[in-house]
């Protein structure tokens, strides 16, 4: 089964992402992860002789990083030997699973008596690192951990802890140091397109022990969450033993029950986008060698995405959309016809072959709003309305979809989640609390909600005409009475929301595991915010965003978007400020 389209690179050049990006390079496709190469990556701090106890803390809170077996070990050094039982252990034959926290700096200390400090760590939970390389959703609820610090023997020794918590904890901050990221792909429930998943390795592992972990992830499934929007392989496919290989050349062995053509080509394909590694692989069956795989012209001929043209920037100025003209960029032509492009509040363009899908939000004269879609070549000219018009709509987005003459997208209005279709049908998509916001990835089966002030990603199914959502799995981040959201690369999002002191925007991962602050102080609250998640396929660069923050701006660099770079504008028109910056692309 072959996937049309084209891949994009994930042009991160330029993007605005801070320096230290260890696991924050979008993961796309089988280059290696970040923070190593062919296990080269640093290895996790050793107990040192500091007297610092809160150097010491920090480094405990890293030394499970690493390859689960030693996790053990390793963290016990840290521990007076007297004290270590106070560590849970590993039940016999159970996963080492580490408890990931987001420490909130700096850490507290007291000195309780002649060389006993206690130290504080207040934390977020962010979640629970398993050995298939997911991170689940949080488990414990604890929102400070205490350890107590006496002097070590012999008395040159430093510091080593007398009193700590039950649970092996690793910082977020020693996620990103000494794990690398890697995406791997599940089908679609249809099996027409792949969709990515987030997981850890640790950065030292060599690349025969990457290939091995990787056909073990792809034979045990894929993330909890996402589950409900793909397919796993056929049931009884595992690994016989360790893959083997080295210098481009590779060898996986499996049992895979009714090993047919079709399933064989389809394993090829998630087997070339989901190994770190490139050259030709060997697929066996039971010891049988089935297919050889060029892995690199397998990639090419089974992209991932669909083609994406250079991003286009629009807004809506005077209640209509308008081109935006920002530097060398390109600048399109309104692909809305003059009579349908009218008390316009906000817009969701998309292209699906040689249409444009477009979905509109505009005023009735009573205040209310409709969503108003259509669907056609450009410029589009005959609308649908919805049924009932709303208090509030939010900006609407597609779905990508492989089925270009059956489009759907999502809309929240008043509260509540809608599916609609190119006729502007509607139905609800029923999902826990009120719904500030939507934003889908490139794949179309994830998307991003903001409910009830907080960040969730969601997995999305769609058979024929039914579109269905999975459980919510909320993300942990350091913002609150979060407004806006998208998505910001193939693993990555944007939001905005309070830090306790002033509205910022933030970016985190797919998992909520490591974020990072873009813009610490927007001015206002962010009401309007989209992003381009693709490649670098012109002069714009992935991870670049637009926002409403009272006036409009965009990033790359951080300015506001002015009157004089609205384009089309009538003699007549009010003036006004640009609103609701949106991509189309």
């Amino acid at each position: 089964m072959l996937l049309a389209g084209m891949l994009l690179p994930a042009g991160l050049v330029g993007c605005g992402i801070p320096d230290r990006t260890e696991v924050l390079v979008d993961g796309r496709g089988p280059a290696a992860g970040a923070g190593s190469v062919n296990g080269s990556g640093s290895q996790p701090p050793t107990r040192s002789t500091t007297t610092d106890a809160r150097e010491y803390i920090n480094d405990y809170l890293a030394a499970a990083a690493g390859e689960r077996d030693g996790a053990y070990d390793r963290v016990k050094k840290f521990i007076a030997p007297e004290a270590q039982r106070q560590l849970k252990k590993k039940q016999p034959g159970g996963d080492i699973e580490l408890t990931v926290v987001r420490p909130l700096q700096p850490l507290d200390t007291r000195v309780l008596a002649e060389g006993i400090t206690r130290v504080t760590v207040r934390v977020q939970q962010v979640g629970v690192l398993r050995a298939d390389g997911t991170l689940a959703a949080p488990v414990a609820g604890d929102t400070q951990y205490e350890f107590k610090l006496g002097p070590a023997e012999p008395a040159d020794q430093g510091l080593w802890i007398t009193e700590l918590p039950d649970v092996l904890l690793l910082s977020d901050t020693a996620l990103g140091r000494y794990y690398s990221t890697h995406t791997i792909y599940f089908w679609n429930t249809d099996q027409s397109r792949l969709v990515p998943d987030w997981r850890y390795l640790p950065s030292t592992l060599p690349d025969e022990r990457r290939v091995t972990e990787v056909v073990k992830w792809l034979t045990s499934g894929p993330s909890e969450w996402l589950a409900p929007g793909v397919n796993k392989v056929p049931p009884g496919t595992a690994p016989i033993n360790n893959a083997t290989g080295s210098d481009g050349r590779w060898e996986v062995n499996l049992t895979m029950p009714a090993a047919n053509d079709d399933r064989l080509s389809r394993l090829a394909i998630q087997l070339a986008w989901s190994l770190p590694v490139t050259g030709q692989l060997d697929l066996k069956i039971q010891n049988q060698k089935r297919r050889t795989v060029d892995l690199r012209q397998e990639r090419a001929a089974n992209p991932v995405y669909p083609p994406l043209r250079a991003p286009e920037r629009f807004c809506v100025y005077d209640a209509a959309i308008h081109p935006l003209a920002i530097g060398n960029e390109p600048v399109g032509s309104v692909p809305v016809a003059p009579a349908a492009n009218r008390n316009v509040v906000s817009a969701g363009l998309s292209r699906a072959g040689d249409k444009v899908l477009a979905a509109l939000v505009v005023t009735r004269p009573d205040r209310k709003q409709l969503l108003m879609v259509g669907a056609g070549p450009a410029p589009v000219a005959e609308f649908h309305s919805s049924e009932k018009p709303f208090r509030s709509i939010g900006r609407p987005i597609w779905l990508r979809s492989l089925d270009a003459d059956h489009p759907f997208g999502l809309v929240v209005a008043d509260g509540k989640l809608y599916r609609f279709d190119s006729g502007a049908g509607m139905s609800e998509i029923l999902v826990p609390g009120p719904v500030t916001a939507v934003a889908a990835s490139l794949d179309g089966h994830r998307i991003a909600l903001i409910i009830n002030g907080a960040l969730y990603v969601v997995p999305v199914s769609v058979d024929g005409g039914l579109v269905s959502v999975g459980q919510p799995r909320q993300l942990v981040t350091r913002l609150t009475n979060i407004t806006a959201v998208d998505w910001y690369a193939e693993n990555q999002l944007v939001f905005a929301g309070s830090d306790g002191r002033q509205p910022a925007i933030y970016q985190t991962t797919v998992d909520g595991a490591v974020e990072y602050a873009l813009k610490r102080d927007t001015g206002a609250p962010v009401s309007h915010l989209a992003a381009f998640p693709g490649g670098a396929v012109g002069p714009l660069p992935a991870m670049s965003f637009m926002y409403q923050a009272t006036l409009a701006y965009r990033n790359n660099p951080f300015e506001k978007i002015e009157r004089e770079q609205v384009r089309d504008v009538a003699a007549n028109a009010k003036a006004s400020d640009p609103t609701a910056p949106f991509f189309l692309y």
